[in-house]
């Protein structure tokens, strides 16, 4: 099996020379271990690695966890870190004698659960990152710079970039990020996504949720894929899956535990009145969206009744992972009002507010481009707007607002 270069190395590397400890969360099977060995091996300085995915150094960490780091000295790799937040008071009192940037190279898989070992013990300590399922930009090659909407940056970005027709564009989305398909080791999409849910997702929602029914959980995260795009409802969801209300907001909130799923929260201020208040629900990897969905192929959602919706969660989730790749928190939100006025995405940078809108189409229209101005009221100044669309080339309706190709993202 190939490695395959991932965007977030350089920021990884840059952080370890300035922090004692860092954290890389993300969902199992993105490529965190594999990153961080390769990277390791690279350094060349004898970093150990050390996994709490085995049984009796996870015993060790845990009832002894002086020992277990007298035992495994910095600079040290610990996999899987969130099995034993014991560690995490001794790790601070290393860093608090040593202060060696570096030394402490860390990895979980449950987002929130280690953000609370953390947050007591190693508050501004340790650089936090995440890693999601592989971005179009690491899957085909290209620089990974967040995305602005600056069109001397654009135009340099889509120079890097092979344009893609939508078909292809749908290929992308059908296909997903997870490295196991993307490198070539495994072809088949629905065997990898099917044992990826039964192996690792089951697995973690029963080890932080106790005992659950596997076949209303699955029924449920089926549900969820179907509603992704759209603003939450907890009841939809769960009459789908047979369960009530609170299980469906417990079952999310795991997912997002687990790095599954984000959210985008509407974008709210005092001088924009009649705001909507419910957040819209976002799956990181749209493979498994389509593979939940149960839709055969490429083609058929390119053409099914998910297709707007998926295309949405594409874009957004490879604008959120283009920021997480550097480090950087993406400030992006989305706006809806009472009168049913909707702004796909808002991304706050630098003292402005982004309005874009997502349309499965080659040739928008520049009336997409009036609802932009509900924001006008805003504290923060509108910056440059656009549509991105399935168009084969970046081109403009005026001044002030682009239109993007999706494939440049």
């Amino acid at each position: 099996m190939n490695y395959i270069h991932r965007a977030m190395e350089a920021t990884f590397l840059r952080l370890s020379k300035e922090f004692p400890a860092l954290l890389l969360t993300g969902p199992r099977q993105v490529g965190k271990t594999t990153m961080l060995q390769k990277l390791a091996k690279d350094e060349n300085i004898g970093r150990e690695y050390v996994t709490l995915d085995d049984l009796t150094e996870r015993q060790m960490a845990k009832n002894d966890p002086k020992m277990f780091l007298q035992i495994h000295k910095p600079p040290v790799f610990i996999d899987e870190v969130q099995y034993a937040p014991e560690l995490f008071t001794y790790i601070k009192i290393h860093v608090d004698q040593n202060r060696r940037a570096g030394d402490f190279w860390l990895t979980g898989s449950q987002v929130f659960k280690l953000m609370e070992g953390i947050q007591e013990s190693l508050a501004g300590r340790v650089c936090l990152l995440h890693m999601a399922p592989m971005s179009q930009a690491e899957i085909y090659g290209a620089a990974t710079a967040p995305f602005v909407l600056d069109l001397e940056q654009l135009s340099q970005r889509i120079k890097e970039r092979t344009p893609v027709d939508t078909p292809a564009l749908y290929e992308r989305i059908f296909r997903g990020g997870m490295p196991a398909l993307i490198s070539g080791q495994y072809s088949d999409h629905r065997a990898v996504y099917s044992s990826y849910i039964s192996t690792y997702i089951d697995r973690d929602v029963k080890e932080i949720s106790g005992a659950i029914d596997s076949l209303k959980f699955m029924d449920f995260i089926t549900a969820a894929a179907a509603l992704c795009g759209q603003m939450l409802n907890y009841k939809t969801i769960a009459d789908a899956a047979g369960i009530d209300q609170i299980t469906a907001k417990n079952w999310l909130g795991i997912l997002e535990r687990l790095g599954i799923v984000f959210y985008l929260h509407p974008y709210s201020n005092n001088m924009l009145k009649r705001m909507v208040t419910k957040p819209k629900l976002y799956f990181y990897d749209c493979g498994l969206v389509a593979y939940l969905t149960k839709w055969s192929n490429s083609d058929t959602l390119m053409n099914g009744a998910m297709s707007g919706a998926i295309l949405e969660n594409f874009v957004v989730s490879e604008i959120v992972k283009g920021y997480q790749n550097c480090g950087w928190e993406a400030y992006i939100y989305y706006y809806r009002d009472k009168d049913t006025k909707e702004i796909d995405i808002l991304l706050e940078d630098s003292g402005k507010l982004y309005p874009m809108e997502i349309k499965k189409t080659a040739t928008p229209q520049k009336q997409l481009t009036r609802v932009f101005g509900v924001i006008d009221k805003a504290t923060l100044k509108r910056g440059t707007g656009a549509v991105l669309c399935t168009t084969d080339r970046l081109s403009a309706f005026d001044s002030q607002n682009l239109i993007v190709p999706i494939w440049g993202i």
